[in-house]
């Protein structure tokens, strides 16, 4: 299915025939994506007296529990309500769920015992910020990569404050947390993206420890995004892009 959409003045075209899938699997052991030293993704049957919700183990259908954490288990997407003693509802966020993203390789550097990405690097590498999405790839971590206790790369703050200032309403990235690992609990980066506490920005998230391909093209792309609908800062998340062509 082709479509063509106008932004800014401009008019694209993207073939919806084409989606790239930037989400990582739930409850494949050994290509689960993990954080902060959560378990793997639980998928166990329900048991009942004298009864097991397993087709395999006689029943007539599946009838599965599921258990994971939506910080630490796959890919996700989270609000301010992350942040916030109030626990705003990710779900809540979402008034349009398409936008002209553009996708950036960006190469963490090192700073002492830490691995960076810099404002310097972001300027350098962007000059147009007519887009609402931004994409960042900082790696290539393998399907069941572990971060936990990993100290991985981060953004620098201003970065935050910087692309907050360019309007940029959705940020996705490889990495766990757009913070240190292990930072004290300031959270500078979150704060600064979402303006909290001093104008907490509705409808802006942050995905995190999405797939992006080896050998995808830096530039525009036509971003979908949809969150499973839980009442919760934070949620599974199955992030989609189309190239586009300018026409």
């Amino acid at each position: 299915m082709q479509i063509s959409f106008e932004h800014l003045g401009r008019r694209y075209r993207a073939d919806l025939d084409k989606g790239i899938d930037l989400s990582t699997p739930y409850g494949a052991r050994g290509r689960e994506l993990k954080a902060w030293n959560v378990p793997d993704v639980s998928i166990e049957p329900v048991q009942g007296e004298g009864w097991v919700g397993s087709v395999k183990k006689g029943s007539p259908v599946n009838f599965y529990d599921i258990r994971f954490n939506p910080h630490g288990n796959g890919t996700h997407t989270e609000c301010y309500g992350h942040i916030s003693p109030a626990r705003e509802s990710v779900n809540a966020q979402f008034k349009q769920f398409h936008s002209l993203a553009y996708l950036l390789n960006l190469e963490p550097r090192s700073r002492g015992e830490d691995r960076v990405v810099g404002l310097d690097q972001l300027k350098a590498r962007t000059l147009k910020w007519n887009f609402e999405s931004l994409i960042l790839k900082t790696g290539n971590y393998p399907p069941g990569h572990d971060f936990s206790g990993t100290n991985p790369p981060y953004l620098q703050t201003e970065v935050l404050e910087f692309i907050r200032e360019m309007g940029i309403r959705h940020l996705l990235l490889d990495l766990p947390s757009i913070d240190r690992e292990s930072d004290g609990g300031k959270v500078l980066g979150h704060k600064a993206f979402w303006d909290f506490p001093e104008q907490p920005r509705h409808g802006c998230t942050i995905t995190e420890m999405i797939k992006v391909p080896e050998g995808l093209r830096e530039g525009y792309f036509l971003l979908n995004l949809q969150v499973a609908p839980f009442e919760n800062d934070a949620a599974p998340s199955r992030p989609v892009i189309y190239e586009v062509s300018q026409v």
